[in-house]
């Protein structure tokens, strides 16, 4: 479990491929402290680590995961967000955030107002079910809140902090970020669904 706090924006430091599956090493400063297999959030999708050193460790994403997300278009030397587990005496400053992409949804639009910056996405007619204005969002494992929703659109507004710290300094209009719904939301959807008659 994560609540959408980055904690680090890692580097890319090697990319490869090996049957089907993506294999990345990641430098970040916490690399040294992680155990085999413990949880990382990467741009929202969890990943199971190996360490390979104080400042270098390996993660492998598969074809689900490849599908559904940004990952597949990382480069070497590209920043990519992180945060570790949540502990169980943390502080959930953000909203809770499973690592479970739901999917990628496209940049419309990066305006610079005067002390923040907004973005606005657009999104499947479907998933536009689960956006509700004020509503909680992880974008690129980020927790935000949606600031306002149009059709299949809706936007965030990004403060100073949030725009240096993660790599949403680098999101341009056309890019893929990845995208996990409020799991009360998508429960909520699901039940009222499924007793439709």
């Amino acid at each position: 479990m994560f609540i959408g706090i980055i904690e680090e924006l890692g580097i890319v430091k090697s990319l490869a491929t090996k049957g089907g599956n993506l294999h990345l090493q990641v430098e970040a400063s916490f690399a040294g402290k992680l155990r085999l297999n413990e949880s990382v959030c990467h741009n929202g999708a969890c990943l199971s680590v190996k360490p390979i050193s104080k400042k270098l460790y390996e993660v492998m994403a598969v074809k689900e995961t490849l599908d559904r997300t940004n990952l597949k278009h990382l480069k070497v030397g590209d920043r990519i967000n992180l945060e570790r587990s949540l502990p169980a005496n943390g502080r959930i400053d953000g909203h809770f955030v499973q690592g479970h992409v739901d999917g990628v949804v496209k940049c419309k639009s990066v305006e610079k107002l005067k002390g923040s910056h907004v973005f606005t996405f657009t999104c499947s007619k479907e998933d536009s079910k689960l956006v509700v204005q004020k509503g909680s969002i992880a974008l690129n494992g980020v927790s935000l809140t949606i600031a306002n929703t149009k059709a299949n659109t809706f936007s965030v507004a990004i403060i100073p902090y949030t725009f240096e710290h993660t790599n949403f300094s680098s999101i341009k209009k056309g890019d893929e970020v990845n995208v996990e719904y409020d799991i009360l939301g998508k429960y909520l959807l699901n039940y009222l669904e499924k007793t439709k008659k």
